[in-house]
């Protein structure tokens, strides 16, 4: 199990930018697949996205081409970069963790560690 910490959340505007980080405690970070989900008030918590222990990434439908993830394993932590953020972008953005590998697509049900998330808001 590792712990995990969000930070880097905040308000902006529509066409702007973030950057989200994730700092994880405990051993073998560089083993472990990292991932971004989100949810907004009244719906589910929805895929972002992930990176691998191998680097390889992958990403939600909906952020495709404006997100990007990424790690440093020499800082236990994990980004996120969002660019061109719309409205529909708002939502408490969680950091998960799990050690063995995801599906391309993975639910909530295939990471075993959580952070306390971070709010977005994008105003229009």
């Amino acid at each position: 199990q590792v712990q995990l910490v969000e930070s880097g959340g905040g308000t902006v505007q529509t066409g702007g930018s973030l950057r989200l980080s994730c700092a994880a405690s405990g051993r073998s970070f560089s083993s472990y697949t990292m991932g971004w989900f989100r949810q907004a008030p009244g719906k589910e918590r929805e895929f972002v996205a992930a990176i691998r222990w191998s680097g390889i990434t992958s990403y939600g439908d909906s952020v495709k081409g404006r997100f990007t993830i990424s790690r440093d394993n020499s800082k236990n932590t994990v980004y996120l970069q969002m660019n061109s953020l719309k409205p529909e972008d708002t939502a408490v953005y969680y950091c998960a963790a799990n050690y063995l590998s995801v599906p391309a697509v993975p639910g909530i049900g295939d990471f075993s560690s959580w952070g306390q998330g971070t709010q977005v808001t994008v105003s229009s």
